[in-house]
């Protein structure tokens, strides 16, 4: 008896700002979608949404971790696109941040865009998780040492976790909405490797690609079926 073919991720990374490792974040990422039981592969670059190859047409869901650098508006259109016929799409960190003159197509699609990120650490504090959601199924509240700006959110996405920010108020984390067929979230946890270790950061990115590619495995555990990873 043959079984279905995985589901594919792409973990998508872009970026000439070098306080963030984005080699190594390509390959966490990358391990965390096996872990959720995707055939995942990992790619460098914004430029492939348009007129895309076989590679990325054919990726279920997108995961997004850029810093700085250009991503044109035809490319942030043809990822929207995509997206609103059915693909999913998870951000991390700083994947809608400002930057870009004509970055609507984008702040757009994920419902939100991050100012300035804060300088140092950021420090050590609390994730509370704010609402029930298959991505928070199973995670508790934990702690983090992370970096991240406010963010300025749309009217139509849910907020399902919280951070600190540097006055100590509540400053969402985490959200989600849906984009036509598609689904989008987006985590500004993810700065570095101290952030990227931590079992609650883990757990809600394997719950955002599986949520986001309407593939709803328990939240906080690995799904089982674990496939090949591939490179770019």
């Amino acid at each position: 008896m043959r079984h279905p073919p995985a589901p594919r991720a792409m973990v998508v990374v872009n970026g000439d700002d070098l306080r963030h490792d984005l080699l190594s974040a390509a390959q966490v990422f990358q391990q965390l979608g096996v872990e959720a039981g995707f055939a995942t592969r990992r790619a460098m670059g914004t430029g492939r949404f348009a007129d895309p190859l076989p590679p990325t047409a054919q990726t279920d869901v997108f995961l997004l971790y850029t810093a700085g650098g250009q991503f044109a508006p035809r490319q942030q259109r043809a990822l929207a696109a995509a997206v609103e016929a059915g693909k999913g799409l998870v951000g991390v960190h700083r994947a809608n941040a400002a930057g870009h003159p004509e970055g609507t197509a984008l702040s757009e699609l994920f419902g939100s865009r991050s100012g300035p990120e804060g300088d140092g650490d950021g420090g050590r504090h609390t994730v509370a998780i704010a609402a029930e959601h298959p991505i928070t199924r199973g995670v508790r509240d934990f702690d983090v040492q992370d970096t991240y700006g406010a963010v300025e959110l749309a009217g139509d996405v849910s907020v399902l976790a919280t951070g600190r920010g540097p006055d100590g108020a509540a400053v969402p984390v985490l959200h989600a909405r849906e984009a036509g067929l598609g689904r989008v979230a987006y985590l500004a946890l993810g700065h570095d490797m101290r952030s990227w270790g931590e079992p609650g950061v883990r757990a809600l990115v394997r719950g955002a690609l599986c949520w986001a590619a309407h593939r709803e495995a328990p939240g906080g555990e690995p799904a089982e079926d674990r496939r090949r990873t591939d490179g770019n």
